[in-house]
């Protein structure tokens, strides 16, 4: 609610700045045009740190697909190896006894904060480790669901860092008030509103599967600041 009435006041101080705009010639346009990319979304890495700490423990505490449908857009994705439309993965599938944990360790962020991605470490109940990475998408109300998902087993425990570290790509080239296509999450790849951020995985026949996450570098994009290869699964089926 706080976030919707601070868009109204937005509004009503946008009217009032128009009609000094029609008054007052190009200066007062020009300064209109700033407070517009003023108003435009921001990157708030700390409301995804939030959303990965209550999506896992809404896993611990209600199981671990109840929670997996809760967080979960409607087109999100993961791999079982192979790629799956989560919601109708988990339908009516049974929670474990007990739930995987896990806990973020870094966060990438678009410019805009329409899509971040997660990594971090899970452990199983069976003492068996790994890591995950996770898209989240910000939805219209401000909130964020998960839009894929996926990881590995680990040979060794991943040691947690002291802070969770954050990262947020750079707005420079980015022009606030173009048309930009939505944040794509019904295939194996993602890429913000502002196309500041993007996630790949490309997936091979046997499934083995190289995800990585790059940053907008001005106009190009940079060289991705995460990469890890998934090695195919041994005897898994792998039809879609």
């Amino acid at each position: 609610m706080a976030e919707t009435h601070a868009w109204l006041r937005g509004g009503l101080i946008v009217s009032a700045m128009l009609a000094l705009a029609a008054c007052g010639g190009s200066t007062s346009r020009g300064g209109y045009g700033q407070y517009v990319r003023s108003l435009q979304p921001i990157a708030q890495p700390g409301q995804v740190v939030a959303a990965e700490i209550a999506f896992a423990q809404r896993a611990r505490e209600k199981g671990q697909w109840t929670a997996f449908r809760e967080y979960a857009s409607e087109d999100a994705i993961m791999f079982v190896p192979q790629v799956v439309n989560a919601q109708q993965w988990l339908k009516g599938r049974a929670d474990p006894a007990q739930a995987v944990r896990w806990q973020p360790h870094e966060i990438w962020s678009s410019c805009d904060g329409s899509l971040s991605v997660s990594y971090g470490a899970w452990q199983r109940p069976d003492g068996s480790t790994g890591w995950f990475t996770t898209a989240w998408t910000r939805q219209d109300d401000g909130s964020y669901r998960w839009t894929m998902d996926q990881g590995d087993e680990a040979a060794q425990p991943i040691v947690a860092p002291d802070i969770i570290a954050t990262h947020v790509a750079s707005c420079e080239g980015r022009d606030p008030q173009a048309t930009q296509p939505p944040a794509h999450s019904g295939a194996p790849f993602g890429v913000s509103r502002d196309g500041t951020l993007r996630w790949d995985v490309l997936v091979a026949d046997d499934c083995a599967r190289t995800i990585s996450i790059r940053m907008k570098a001005g106009e190009e994009w940079g060289d991705p600041v995460f990469t890890r290869d998934i090695a195919a699964p041994g005897g898994a089926d792998c039809a879609a």
